[in-house]
């Protein structure tokens, strides 16, 4: 499979192969410099001819890549060829001129030629560290369709500014079962509807974590593998509802690869963007919010903080909620109407969207499920978490929180339901996001499963669950969950 770099125009020769994460033509030019450093050390006979034709192929490369957008990764291979240019041409001029042809010493040009395979080298490293994400296709039966829907509460003042007429707003990214789209239709945009709002999002996720925009800039130019406003799908099944909170900072979309997996089995996903707290919320009206949480350094104060955000996300939560059942009765004209199943129905969440999850799941009776992935429970433990819980954790090192397992464990005993954990060996806090995706593979950022692995691993098990709980599909559950890590079983009462 290969991917479609967005704004190009010049055919299959600027898309990313999958492996390899260089394009056609940057693998050219890399073949290009790699010749040009070369040719100094083959015979006499062969250097013009290899100079020349290394040349001919790097130099329109790198014209054609300027023009479609060239990647910060290339920029180090031209540079070595750059380098390595005037060597090389250095005894054809001479001898198109009748001058004697000089040549360095081995022993002098082994150095310069030894620092431009260097440079030319860290382009494919980069390339593969920083790679354009390639999204692992859907197994499930339905092809997915996506669209972004954006809800004011009327109800709800805006706790984060000091207008009083300012209402609560959230921008939801609905994936749904769809109806197979024609060959050659655009998959939808990650990290946003437009290229620009892409970029937009990607350049605050940057910041957030202290990283340089470019190092990324391949995250914005990313096709996922749904489709925008695609039919519904056809059948008249109605979909349970998953209910989605990103990780503190994140974004809407920071799952998608895990939404597309769960709609293409016949749910609806519908993750939220949180006003103040995800890094930039781009409204329709084109305004963009800004993340303002931040901790303060004291662990008291930052637990007080993160409950009261916590308690923000899960109102959020219930709100989305309500609107998806308004949607689905018809109060308003929506393809998906009296297609989705308002009685089953799970709050999910990763990092401290999960403590919200847990939190909505608590306060609100329409929620029949709630995933946690590796989020720390924040805000009051009453009342009982009365509905199945599933907590996926990394494991645990010398620089886990201490409180984080045992406040999880008394969440998941004071339950009326039964619940899970399950510790996966060699997850990380971004295992349970879209990250292994195009981050560079270090297992402490995103573990040691492996790009795809670790995609597959998260939606799997939540899959499971999901349809043991709200589908009441026959299994063993506890089998299927304890093949992918250690797995302790709380039933209610705290029994084990």
């Amino acid at each position: 499979m290969r991917q479609r770099r967005p704004g190009a125009d010049d055919g299959r020769v600027t898309e990313i192969i999958t492996g390899l994460y260089m394009s056609p033509l940057e693998i050219l030019a890399l073949l290009g410099a790699v010749a040009l450093v070369a040719a100094r050390w083959l015979p006499s006979v062969l250097r013009p001819r290899v100079t020349i034709a290394a040349a001919a192929i790097l130099a329109p490369s790198a014209i054609v890549l300027s023009v479609a957008g060239i990647r910060w990764q290339l920029l180090p291979v031209l540079a070595g060829a750059a380098l390595a240019l005037p060597f090389a041409l250095s005894p054809l001029l001479r001898r198109r001129t009748g001058r004697t042809a000089w040549r360095a010493r081995w022993w002098l040009a082994l150095p310069g030629s030894l620092a431009c395979v260097g440079l030319i080298a860290t382009g494919p490293v980069a390339a593969w560290a920083f790679p354009v994400p390639e999204f692992p296709e859907p197994s499930g039966e339905f092809a997915v369709g996506t669209r972004v829907v954006q809800w004011t509460d009327p109800l709800r003042p805006e706790s984060f500014t000091a207008d009083p007429d300012d209402r609560r707003t959230v921008v939801v990214q609905l994936w749904y079962p769809a109806q197979k789209s024609p060959a050659g239709t655009q998959r939808a945009q990650y990290l946003g509807r437009t290229e620009q709002e892409a970029q937009t999002v990607s350049a605050a996720l940057a910041d957030a974590v202290g990283l340089p925009g470019f190092l990324v800039d391949g995250v914005p130019r990313a096709r996922s593998r749904s489709v925008f406003d695609a039919p519904v799908a056809g059948g008249g099944e109605r979909f349970p509802i998953v209910l989605f909170s990103p990780g503190s900072g994140g974004v809407r979309t920071q799952n998608t690869a895990w939404a597309e997996e769960l709609a293409a089995h016949g749910y609806l996903v519908a993750a939220l963007d949180h006003p103040y707290d995800s890094a930039a919320v781009v409204l329709d009206d084109g305004r963009t919010v800004r993340g303002e949480t931040s901790s303060s350094g004291d662990r008291d104060t930052d637990e007080e903080l993160a409950a009261g955000w916590t308690a923000v996300r899960a109102a959020d939560l219930g709100f989305v909620l309500t609107q998806l059942d308004r949607l689905d009765r018809g109060e308003t004209a929506d393809p998906l109407t009296g297609r989705l199943d308002t009685s089953r129905v799970a709050a999910t969440g990763h990092s401290t969207g999960g403590a919200a999850a847990l939190q909505a799941a608590r306060q609100d009776g329409r929620f029949g499920a709630v995933i946690d992935l590796d989020g720390y429970p924040h805000g009051p433990t009453s009342p009982a978490l009365g509905r199945p819980a599933l907590a996926l954790t990394q494991a645990v090192t010398p620089d886990t929180d201490p409180r984080y397992l045992p406040r999880l464990t008394e969440a998941l005993e004071l339950s009326t339901a039964t619940s899970y954990r399950l510790t996966i060996p060699g997850a990380a806090h971004l295992t349970f996001m879209d990250g292994p995706l195009y981050l560079p593979p270090v297992p402490s950022i995103v573990g040691s499963l492996g790009r795809t692995e670790s995609l597959h691993v998260v939606a799997a098990t939540t899959l499971a669950f999901l349809d043991a709980t709200l589908r009441d599909r026959p299994g063993d559950l506890a089998g299927v969950l304890s093949a992918y890590g250690e797995l302790s079983v709380h039933h209610p009462g705290g029994g084990r």
